[in-house]
Order: structure tokens, then C-alpha cells, then sequence
């Protein structure tokens, strides 16, 4: 059943059970708002995720349901990450899927840090 076009929140998906503790993760940082970790299969040399602590679907559901603090907090987080590991000089990329089409894999609203080398482009070129 889809509540506001999004799918319910599992609270046994993955990054759940990463915030409660049942399953490990290599963290990077955390605070009261999120946890930042690194993937289990990285994409890039620096490939981090950052979760917010609540139990959000989507950056639509996280914007419109979560406090004014834990929206900062969590993107203040994210910033500090990609300094700590270096990659303002060379740059990076942040990314987050929304749904099937975007090929959302957890059902936890999260983003994705990459760098570490050259990423090319960010999508394909759609063909004419």
C-alpha cells in the first residue's frame, strides 16, 4: 500500500538493522541525525553512505516529515564526511535514488558519496 505515493517504511530493511545495531558497518562519522559508513561494494575509491537516524523513504518524505534540525544535521554531515576524506580538492559526487526507476535498492532514504578519481559523466545520454 502506498501512503503519499511512497511505499510504507520497512523497519527491517537494511540500514535499519545497521542503526539499531544487528548488523555491523564500518563507520566514517556519527551524530545525533545520521550515520555515515562506508559501502560494502564500492563503486569508487571513496564510496560512503549517510543515512539520517529516522525512518524516512525519500528525500520528499525526509524534507516533509523530518524536523528542521535533523534535515541539517543530516546534510551538515554529509559535508563533513567528504572533507574528512579529503575530497573537496579533487571533487565528488553525491547521489541518492528515489524508487524503482532510479534503482533504489534500500527502502531508507540515504545518499551516496563518491570520489576518489574521475567519475565521469552522471547519467548516459538519453539516444534521439
Amino acid at each position: 500500500m502506498l501512503v503519499n505515493g511512497l511505499p510504507p517504511y520497512d523497519p527491517g530493511n537494511v540500514f535499519a538493522r545497521i542503526l539499531r545495531g544487528e548488523i555491523p558497518c564500518k563507520r566514517v562519522r556519527e551524530d545525533a541525525f545520521a550515520l555515515a559508513f562506508h559501502d560494502i561494494n564500492p563503486q569508487a575509491p571513496v564510496h560512503v553512505l549517510v543515512i539520517p537516524k529516522g525512518a524516512y523513504v525519500s528525500s520528499a518524505d525526509f524534507t516533509a516529515t523530518a524536523s528542521e534540525a535533523e534535515i541539517a544535521g543530516f546534510w551538515r554531515l554529509v559535508g563533513q564526511v567528504a572533507q574528512e576524506l579529503g575530497l573537496e580538492a579533487g571533487g565528488y559526487r553525491i547521489l541518492s535514488n528515489m524508487g524503482v526507476d532510479a534503482g533504489q535498492e534500500v527502502p531508507h532514504f540515504h545518499v551516496h558519496i563518491f570520489g576518489g578519481r574521475g567519475l565521469g559523466r552522471m547519467v548516459l545520454r538519453a539516444e534521439a
